[in-house]
């Protein structure tokens, strides 16, 4: 396996709401709307039927930060410029940097469900919602 980042604008996450089936999606973000990093792993393998070679990635999740924590016990591994090109150099083990991002640069909020179909692909997925449940 191969360490990568993915840039990414935001994410999503889901809050499980007692007595409901229906999980409650957030976005989240930087404050300030800038790009961040998102540590990751990436392969490339000879899938055994076709013989034809595919590249994957995984995204690597740490504890959640204050922020996140407050709807999810985990996050994307967010990784601070300057630590991009430790992260992808040959170092065997960048274990300190597997820690939560900083909460204070982020901001959250709500959106609507339409977010879980992926033929909702469009702006208005992250425009905020009332929330069904206090404290978002």
């Amino acid at each position: 396996m191969r360490r990568c980042i993915l840039p990414v604008d935001g994410f999503f996450e889901w809050k499980a709401i007692k007595g409901q089936k229906a999980k409650q999606p957030y976005a989240i973000v930087m404050r300030n709307g800038s790009p961040f990093g998102i540590g990751g792993l990436w392969e490339n393998w000879k899938e055994p039927t076709s013989g034809e070679w595919v590249r994957t990635f995984a995204i690597i999740t740490t504890d959640a930060n204050e922020l996140v924590a407050e709807i999810h016990d985990r996050m994307p591994l967010i990784l601070a410029p300057a630590d991009y090109g430790r992260w992808l150099s040959d170092e065997p083990d960048p274990g300190d940097l597997m820690r939560p991002f900083p909460a204070e640069p982020m901001r959250m909020w709500p959106i609507s469900t339409r977010v879980n179909k992926p033929e909702n692909d469009d702006p208005t997925i992250v425009e905020p919602i009332a929330s069904a449940t206090s404290g978002a």
